[in-house]
């Protein structure tokens, strides 16, 4: 039954975590455009490297999750484990993507802040 379990769980979790990606991927361009003060090459690479790390992080922490299941014997227990755990997922993409504003606004400000800053003198 963890077979069936896995069947499901796996191509879920792959969906959600590349569509998230690709959604965060797209519309978060023009915030790192604008941290890269416009340098479009460096803000390309760098949201590129984002959703890398993002994809890798994400399909890992959902494939390691898999050893801390038990043995699924019944459907019930089927669709409360791949329930529990693609809930789990979806919680922790929620987490990463308000970690990630917080940060790239708190970026944002420092290098605005710095920039005054330079401007000033």
């Amino acid at each position: 039954m963890n077979l069936v379990a896995y069947m499901i769980y796996l191509p879920f979790t792959y969906l959600i975590t590349v569509h998230v990606g690709w959604v965060f991927y797209r519309n978060g361009e023009v915030y790192i455009l604008d941290m890269f003060r416009g340098d479009s090459k460096s803000a390309i690479a760098m949201n590129k490297l984002l959703l890398t790390g993002y994809y890798l992080l994400n399909l890992g922490y959902a494939t390691v999750a898999l050893a801390g299941w038990g043995d699924v014997v019944n459907w019930r227990m089927l669709i409360e484990q791949v329930g529990s755990s693609i809930g789990g997922i979806v919680l922790l993409l929620a987490v990463m993507h308000y970690i990630n504003l917080a940060v790239i606004a708190l970026l944002s400000k420092k290098l605005s802040s710095s920039a005054n800053a330079t401007e000033g003198k």
